[in-house]
């Protein structure tokens, strides 16, 4: 069996560890219980969630027991780090539902039901803690200078931090006591903006407990030009398929930029790392099948088959039908041959009598999510990277109208990476 330790850091997960020798020989000597905490701050994960998840779905694979703490008690106060300003407060209700639409979607990639994975929220034990004895027997063990050493701390002190989030460190660290208490959990994972809190736990672990546990983070999800993954022009990549369908999850990733398609696919695929190296090799169209591949892959992880399959398929026929050389990442099981299926490219109805006074092109570009505002809206037009059909309008205030469609379609391009249909009802 492999060293979960290694394949984890061999796909580019470790970015710090508290003793690598140690959690090394930790994964070596039998399985392992380790968790991720999540805070229910929407009602969907999304893909930086997906990202820290991908790494319990590999333990678990291994054989050792992830766990996954949802945060019922946690997202009532909020964690600072990595945040510039508070984070809006949610009622107690709306939290239940985040946490019930996690619990579902968490059991899609782990294997809750046959008890390989296991989900608690922290609700149960946070809740209803008695403040001054909280205090006593665990905020004694915390050093306030130590606290605001910490870099999430720092950043916030000059914007203002709230009591209430300054008490977040001191929640997050009694997880990991409880864990370690009741699971016998000895390796907490996250983000790496969360190491003053992974570390602030294992001291406690330590002090309450008499127990040595570990903790392992993964570097941010940021792109080559160091921005944040995860974002489009219309929100979040969210895994709910309502929220962010499988069509525009797959364009997410084919569109992906060439310096990061080799780590995209190291994080969010099961394929072979001595395929995934060979992409840093790859130019012109064998890179764009790498782009196919990974976009296929990771929609089938959170989509399944079929869905990856039309979407693929919706692709072809959008912006060209090609073989895929069955040299780039031969073990990936997407379709090689150049199939298209025109009926899956996101399409828009839209009213007859809407067309009576003509649609502003802006309008349209916006309600179809081509351009995430109306100013660039009229950028992209400006910069003559809107086709209808195969025409370029160049006027800012350009109305469309019946005769723009063909057979009661029309097709709209924004670049060469973006494409919408609207048809006439």
């Amino acid at each position: 069996m492999e060293n979960a330790f290694e394949v984890l850091r061999e796909r580019g997960f470790v970015q710090q560890v508290t003793d690598e020798d140690a959690v090394r020989e930790m994964f070596g000597t039998g399985p392992v219980t380790a968790y991720i905490g999540f805070d229910a701050t929407a009602s969907s994960l999304h893909v930086g969630n997906l990202f820290v998840l991908m790494t319990l779905v590999h333990l678990e694979h291994l054989g050792h027991k992830p766990i996954v703490v949802l945060g019922g008690g946690t997202t009532m106060v909020g964690d600072p780090s990595g945040k510039t300003e508070m984070r809006k407060m949610l009622e107690r209700g709306d939290i239940d539902v985040n946490i019930n639409s996690f619990r579902t979607q968490v059991g899609r990639f782990l294997d809750i039901e046959g008890g390989k994975t296991q989900v608690v929220d922290n609700a149960e034990w946070l809740l209803d803690l008695k403040y001054v004895e909280f205090l006593r027997d665990i905020g004694r063990h915390f050093s306030v200078n130590r606290m605001l050493a910490a870099e999430a701390y720092k950043q916030r002190l000059e914007r203002g931090l709230s009591f209430i989030e300054f008490n977040y460190q001191l929640l997050q660290a009694y997880d990991f006591l409880q864990l370690c208490q009741r699971y016998k959990c000895t390796l907490q994972m996250g983000g790496d903006d969360q190491w003053g809190n992974i570390v602030a736990g294992i001291d406690l672990c330590r002090r309450v407990a008499q127990t040595q546990v570990h903790g392992l983070t993964f570097p941010l999800l940021l792109n080559a030009a160091g921005q944040k993954m995860g974002k489009t022009v219309s929100g979040a990549v969210w895994l709910d398929a309502k929220r962010f369908g499988p069509y525009d999850y797959y364009q997410y990733w084919v569109n992906m930029h060439d310096d990061d398609v080799e780590r995209m696919l190291g994080y969010f695929t099961f394929l072979p790392m001595e395929e995934v190296r060979t992409v840093s090799t790859l130019q012109g169209a064998d890179l764009n099948a790498a782009k196919s591949v990974l976009a296929y892959e990771a929609t089938v992880f959170v989509h399944g088959e079929a869905a990856a399959n039309e979407a693929h398929s919706a692709a072809q026929a959008a912006f060209g039908s090609r073989a895929l050389p069955e040299q780039v990442l031969p073990s990936s099981k997407i379709p090689r041959g150049g199939s298209a299926d025109a009926a899956q490219i996101p399409t828009t109805n839209l009213s007859l009598a809407a067309l009576d006074e003509g649609v502003l092109l802006t309008e349209l570009l916006t309600n179809t999510a081509l351009a995430s505002s109306k100013n660039e809206a009229r950028r992209l037009i400006r910069q003559n990277a809107i086709k209808l059909n195969d025409r370029k309008p160049e006027d800012e205030k350009y109305r469309v109208t019946i005769a723009d469609f063909v057979d009661g379609r029309l097709t709209l391009r924004a670049g060469k990476k973006k494409v919408h249909r609207v048809v006439l009802e």
